[in-house]
């Protein structure tokens, strides 16, 4: 039949075809609204739960940062009870068995700064290289501008063998930080010596080049770990586990029984640098004046 032979619909036929189509589109659209409805509630619902597991995971990881440390606890092989590593030539570190310290024994920090700080096992013995003690925070600003000042001079009369430099890690600055971030850096460079004493030397100065700046959560332990396996030492469990966070209170506390109030803090043979008649004297004098007593 040709077209134009067609029967031609009624109004009515019309209306009711398009009122047709109109519901078939709007049914089409509800189900496609309420489709859009349900992908959105469960995104909504997919954000918030990865919004609560990592709040949970900063809770978490603050609260285990930020957990009351124990007052004793072992020292780490080749680490003083003073809380000191020694390094000699290159990169050789002073060979000491693992013992054990105890914060609880140490006494209150004196109500008046002592005239002269006398820092304990500071002085070199008898016919043995000048010894440069160094009190230092992993976070203090001061400390890396001293090691970015000095480094170098320090290895190189390392290696000419006139002096040991021992490095004794404060958490002083604690409050510096969100997460404790000096014992935590402190803790990582004793679980390296322990492990990997030669790496020492290394991981202080990447400490250093690392350095967070004050005020902020610091490096996490994550990222302490991290670098520490760059050197090819694995220092998981030791930082998981805090194993050395009693060492680090005990010397932070035992510097400040004997009067330390900052750092860094820096002892040749005994004597403080930058108090008292060496106030004035510049340090590559002050300590060329003690290997010049020796020679």
């Amino acid at each position: 039949m040709s077209p134009a032979n067609e029967v031609r619909k009624s109004k009515a036929e019309r209306t009711a075809e398009a009122r047709e189509k109109a519901r078939l589109i709007r049914e089409a659209q509800l189900k496609k609204d309420k489709r859009n409805k349900l992908l959105i509630g469960w995104g909504i619902v997919v954000a918030v739960v990865a919004i609560l597991a990592v709040v949970a995971l900063v809770v978490t990881t603050t609260m285990r940062q930020n957990a009351p440390i124990a007052d004793q606890g072992p020292t780490p092989a080749n680490g003083n009870v003073h809380g000191g590593i020694t390094l000699l030539a290159n990169t050789e570190v002073a060979k000491l068995d693992a013992s054990t310290v105890d914060a609880a024994s140490v006494g209150n920090p004196p109500e008046t700064a002592p005239a002269e700080v006398v820092a304990p096992g500071a002085e070199a013995e008898a016919g043995k290289p000048v010894k440069v003690v160094l009190y230092i925070d992993f976070i203090c600003p001061v400390c890396k501008n001293f090691e970015a000042q000095y480094n170098e001079q320090l290895t190189a009369l390392r290696n000419e063998g006139k002096i040991t430099v021992e490095y004794r890690a404060l958490g002083f600055l604690d409050n510096r930080s969100s997460t404790n971030y000096s014992s935590r850096a402190a803790n990582a460079a004793a679980c390296v010596v322990n492990q990997s004493p030669e790496k020492y030397a290394e991981f202080v100065d990447t400490l250093f080049a690392n350095q967070p700046a004050e005020g902020g959560a610091g490096l996490s332990d994550d990222k302490l770990k991290s670098l520490a396996s760059d050197m090819g030492v694995n220092i998981d469990s030791c930082v998981n586990d805090k194993t050395y966070r009693p060492y680090v209170k005990f010397t932070t506390k035992e510097a400040a029984a004997i009067g330390v109030t900052g750092t860094p803090s820096v002892f040749v043979d005994g004597k403080q640098w930058g108090k008292g008649d060496s106030a004035q004297t510049q340090f590559p004098d002050f300590l060329q004046a003690a290997i010049d007593a020796k020679a």
